[in-house]
């Protein structure tokens, strides 16, 4: 058996593992269940290709997001690793091919959905693999009580019937208690190693800053700040908006959202790598799969929902390990568009049944009935055509897909589909003698099936490789057929596509899980409560802050943040007897700051600093209703 060293030589080029990997790859060699829970940039993937690689036969991989997949299983190839994952495949056949070339070893890693698992061909040919080792990516999704609950994820423990040797590790960047507890629960771990790095980043201060001015503020903290750098926007158009801003201010930039070509997304983040331009403003669709040390600096302008996502997205700075900002940049208003922004991401379950049925009705699906086919959707038109809110028509569908309804991707395609209308010995007899038409005929009859029974996608690029033509030759052969009636063409260009899981029962399909989506909006209520309380929370120290949630012993203050340099400055012109007329004050009833600031009469700085000074000695403690009180 090969050392793990040698294998990260081998294909990562390097001679030493980050803190806890290699004790983590060696339990997974034991052939023991864990979990790793690392923060980001911790290098998680490592923690299961290594050993995957070592070991005999295939490791499976579930992961919720397919850019994740894809962009793994590039990375592999890259290094000259057999991967691949189960994306954008249009026929059982072609499932049915990739799935025989994993039983018969020509893969060593298999990416997947959790929801593709529940595909009784996928069952059946995992069952007949050689598995080495089952890697849940992501597990917090496996928690009702985690930032982004998929209850597909609580079926991933069935794997462990259908390949009863392989161990089992869990991945994760972000969990609370809570989550750690259900990770261990739903995956039907036994005694399992947990390894876990601390949350703690000494070289990267957190900020959150009030501002009227929340444009101008950006273009000075980008000026002040070398290296690259990322803003994080809520909406698609934000980005586009922002990065005109900074270019016509002399800082080159460029935008990234989940509507974008996935060519164009590839190009500009290739060009942001390269230091093409500085500043990449995204959406969070912009973050897993990063591979980019240098960034100095991630702003947000825009509250997240939840301080999983806040800590993720600001951990993308400072990977290299220099000296790193993280900025809140919140204007007046801040607070209550989060607040708005917030209801409009809890759709009513009325308003589910409501996009399902439409849904339903554009893609023409009976009562009853279902297709795991991929349809393409023309998304503003469909919120166009049934009048509908874009923001919550879009919330909508993301929650029918995490919990299993459907699945829905955003990505700009051009889909093509083609039925015969004729037999084939008609559709042979009108192309003889015509030897291009001939030639794409046979084609599309060798690599499509069912094209004569029914509307089916196909790939023009494949074709034409096939063949030696070009796209458009191809297209317009097709576009003859239509109008000669010899074939049913259609050329669509689509932003979205569906994949429906379950058969249409329209008001019964979003029963079966309003009980679960009421349960996860209240979670996700506690968790905007949380977030908002760190960005608005200028007494404690805004790591130990974040440390605090995430359950660490103990945190010790970072004396970069905001918070701490503030309070520095204000120490030396904060006397004991201030600090005692505030204790003494507090002794006699319960108070917030704000009423402290007019009782003690002491500017609200020098109070934020006593305040943090006294609960730093556990002489006080903060209260659920934010008000103050003696220990």
């Amino acid at each position: 058996m090969k050392h793990p060293i040698e294998i990260l030589e081998r294909y990562w080029g390097h001679s030493t593992f980050r803190p806890n990997q290699l004790e983590i790859i060696e339990t997974v060699l034991e052939n023991k269940d864990c979990l790793a829970l690392l923060p980001t940039s911790g290098g998680k993937s490592v923690c299961f290709q290594v050993p995957a690689l070592i070991k005999e036969g295939i490791c499976i991989v579930i992961s919720p997001l397919i850019a994740l997949m894809q962009d793994q299983v590039e990375s592999l190839k890259e290094k000259g690793i057999k991967a691949i994952a189960l994306t954008n495949i249009d026929s059982r056949s072609e499932l049915d091919r990739i799935l025989d070339n994993c039983v018969f070893g020509n893969y060593k890693f298999l990416y997947i959905s959790p929801e593709r698992l529940e595909n009784n061909l996928v069952q059946e040919r995992i069952k007949a693999m050689a598995v080495n080792l089952i890697a849940v990516d992501e597990a917090h999704c496996i928690s009702q009580w985690g930032h982004d609950f998929r209850p597909a994820y609580r079926k991933i423990k069935n794997l462990r019937s259908l390949c009863p040797d392989a161990a089992v590790i869990a991945l994760t960047a972000t969990a609370t208690k809570a989550v750690v507890k259900d990770i261990f629960e739903q995956l039907d771990f036994i005694q399992p190693k947990i390894f876990q790095s601390s949350f703690y980043r000494v070289n990267l201060s957190y900020n959150c800053i009030q501002t009227e001015d929340t444009e101008y503020k950006t273009i000075k903290l980008l000026n002040e700040t070398k290296g690259s750098a990322i803003i994080y926007v809520r909406s698609r158009i934000a980005t586009e908006q922002i990065a005109k801003v900074l270019d016509n201010n002399g800082i080159s930039s460029g935008y990234y959202h989940g509507g974008l070509d996935s060519k164009i997304k590839e190009t500009v983040y290739s060009n942001w790598k390269s230091h093409k331009f500085r500043v990449m403003v995204a959406t969070n669709a912009f973050g897993m799969g990063i591979d980019k040390s240098d960034v100095g600096l991630v702003i947000h302008l825009s509250i997240p929902g939840s301080l999983e996502a806040y800590f993720q997205e600001s951990g993308r700075a400072g990977r290299n390990g220099k000296k790193a900002k993280a900025v809140l940049i919140m204007g007046p208003n801040s607070v209550e568009d989060t607040r708005k922004w917030f209801r409009n991401q809890i759709p009513e379950i009325v308003f589910l049944k409501l996009i399902y049925k439409k849904l339903c009705t554009y893609f023409q699906i009976a009562y009853g009935e279902f297709g795991r086919t991929q349809m393409g959707l023309k998304f503003d038109e469909f919120c166009q055509l049934y009048k509908v809110s874009k923001l919550k028509t879009f919330t909508a569908l993301k929650v029918l897909e995490r919990h299993g309804i459907l699945v829905f991707e955003t990505f700009y395609k051009n889909k093509i589909s083609l039925q015969f209308l004729v037999s084939n010995k008609r559709l042979q007899q009108h192309i003889k003698n015509q030897s291009i038409k001939n030639l794409i005929v046979n084609t599309i009859l060798r690599t499509c099936e069912g094209v004569f029974e029914r509307s089916t996608v196909i790939d023009v690029k494949k074709i034409a490789n096939k063949t030696g033509l070009k796209n458009n030759q191809i297209i317009q052969v097709l576009e003859q057929f239509k109008s000669e009636e010899i074939a049913a063409f259609e050329n669509r260009q689509t932003d979205a596509q569906i994949t429906f899981l379950v058969p249409r029962e329209d008001d019964k399909t979003i029963h079966a899980i309003s009980k679960s989506i009421n349960h996860q909006n209240k979670i996700k209520l506690a968790k905007l409560k949380a977030v908002l309380a760190f960005a608005q929370n200028n007494t404690n120290c805004k790591s130990v802050q974040l440390l605090n949630y995430f359950g660490e012993k103990d945190p010790i203050r970072c004396k970069v943040c905001n918070v701490c340099d503030a309070a520095d400055a204000r120490q030396k012109h904060c006397t004991q007897e201030d600090i005692e007329r505030v204790y003494k004050t507090l002794e006699k009833r319960t108070l917030t700051s704000r009423e402290l600031v007019d009782i003690c009469n002491l500017e609200p700085e020098k109070v934020f600093f006593i305040l943090r000074h006294l609960l730093e000695n556990k002489m006080i403690n903060l209260t659920a209703t934010n008000q103050y009180q003696i220990l």
